[in-house]
């Protein structure tokens, strides 16, 4: 670690380079570096917050690019890992709202490689928050190794440590033995970002806000539950604060959510709310200060929508477009 080598946010997880169609030739993809947990440090990393990602790098020509990616937006290599094994890929198709759908190559791959021995133990002291899901959480072996870690870190009791659960049911196996190691994970955890379609996944029989709230009442300080174009909603012990969204054209919804996680994280990190210390003041925090910082997730989540691809906003980008659209 060097004196320019900053976190304050270390995110664990997946790389995966994304084979997106171009749109004159849907047959001709694009390779563009991706994956939830990669592109939630990038958004931090964007607007304000220094983040570190703690993940596997593929041993291939994909690698090389993922690590260039995260070189250019500044976020710290310290947990980067060499792996010998390919990248992961995700082939994405859109639907007629520019949605955006995946077919996944796992087997094999970098990402769900983890031993212990390669992850942090512990985490170093300028790191506040510990960021966590995707589908790394799920493959196993890794699953079993990143689980544990968060076990230790939960222990120590020196970081904020969040989830964005993130489904894919195509690749996470049995939703039953998903939906067990998450209602083993969420009471560990101090915020829980899901959108309405995990939730929808893991619980059909129930409205999204309300299974949000059984989990908050598992233990999390605060559940955010994203509704793409409607907004977001978050639950508190004895409230909900929802916002909207800003209705903007959409390129596509690639990285959306990520853009979202990481100005939650950035949100929380300028109001003082990350760190372990600080749990209780994010269990009281006020509701018109979390309207604030939701409307500013929400935002980035808009704005990245705009433009093709997971590229979230800078801090100077979403600021000025927060003010071109008030």
């Amino acid at each position: 670690m060097t004196g320019t080598d900053r976190a304050r946010v270390a995110v664990a997880g997946e790389n995966v380079v994304d084979l997106v169609p171009t749109p004159d030739a849907p047959d001709t993809y694009r390779a563009v570096p991706g994956g939830s947990p990669a592109n939630t440090a990038i958004a931090a990393a964007r607007l304000g917050t220094p983040a570190a990602l703690i993940a596997r790098i593929g041993a291939d020509a994909f690698g090389r690019r993922v690590r260039e990616r995260l070189a250019a937006d500044g976020v710290s290599p310290r947990y980067l890992v060499d792996a010998r094994e390919p990248s992961s890929l995700a082939v994405l198709d859109f639907d007629e709202h520019r949605r955006a759908s995946y077919d996944f190559w796992f087997t094999g791959t970098a990402d769900a490689q983890w031993s212990g021995s390669e992850l942090p133990d512990p985490l170093d002291p300028d790191v506040l928050a510990l960021h966590v899901g995707s589908v790394a959480l799920h493959l196993e072996p890794g699953g079993t190794a990143l689980l544990r870690m968060i076990l230790r870190e939960h222990a120590r009791g020196a970081v904020t440590l969040t989830l964005d659960p993130n489904i894919r049911p195509d690749i996470a196996g049995d939703l039953a033995a998903v939906l067990r190691r998450l209602e083993a994970l969420v009471p560990l955890c101090d915020v829980v970002k899901a959108s309405e379609d995990d939730l929808t996944h893991l619980y059909p029989d129930l409205p999204p806000v309300e299974a949000a709230r059984l989990w908050r009442d598992s233990g999390p300080a605060l559940v955010v539950v994203t509704q793409g174009p409607h907004g977001a909603t978050a639950v508190l012990e004895h409230q909900a604060v929802a916002v909207a969204a800003p209705d903007v054209p959409v390129a596509d919804t690639v990285g959306a959510g990520d853009a979202f996680m990481g100005a939650l994280l950035h949100g929380l990190d300028t109001r003082n709310l990350l760190g372990g210390e600080r749990v209780g003041a994010l269990r009281t925090i006020a509701p018109d200060d979390l309207s604030r910082i939701l409307e500013y997730a929400a935002a980035a989540a808009s704005y990245t929508c705009t433009r093709p691809g997971a590229d979230p906003p800078t801090g100077t980008e979403l600021d000025a477009w927060i003010t071109a659209v008030a």
